[in-house]
């Protein structure tokens, strides 16, 4: 089996980030691999079924820029501050799927926080991510004490 060669880092920007972010380094560690880190501003609709589809309130410029600096932070406190980073606004999904496309990832890894009573038929994040992906998928458990 070869080692993955270019993963591809979501991260929340939530404390749960630096878990996943620790997974990851170690991973690209044992296979040399290249880490892109992405987080994506979601936003949701006033109107989910508008004409256009597209967000009905401007995402602040005050938002984005804030999103970067703790993207570079968190780049910086795990000594990854020369890993390609990314900001992108939209869905989570579709977003994470079109960046893994375009720079080619062979691996995603993201965390995955556990599910409870009626949690658990609700469609998360992750769940799309797996059945979606264009290479395969690492979720990381976070969110326990």
């Amino acid at each position: 089996m070869t080692s993955y060669q270019k993963l591809l880092v979501a991260v929340d920007l939530s404390a749960d980030s630096d878990a996943v972010c620790r997974r990851a380094i170690s991973l690209a560690q044992l296979g040399d691999a290249e880490l892109h880190l992405l987080h994506v501003v979601e936003y949701v609709p006033v109107e989910p079924m508008g004409e256009a589809l597209l967000p009905s309130v401007e995402v602040s410029d005050d938002l984005l820029r804030s999103a970067r600096t703790r993207l570079e932070t968190l780049a910086g406190e795990h000594g990854i501050a020369q890993a390609p980073r990314e900001v992108r606004i939209g869905n989570i999904k579709s977003e994470l799927i079109e960046y893994a496309e375009e720079i080619q990832a062979d691996l995603i890894v993201l965390g995955s926080r556990e599910r409870h009573g009626l949690a658990i038929l609700v469609n998360y994040t992750e769940d799309t991510i797996l059945h979606a992906a264009p290479c395969d998928v690492l979720a990381i458990r976070v969110g326990k004490k």
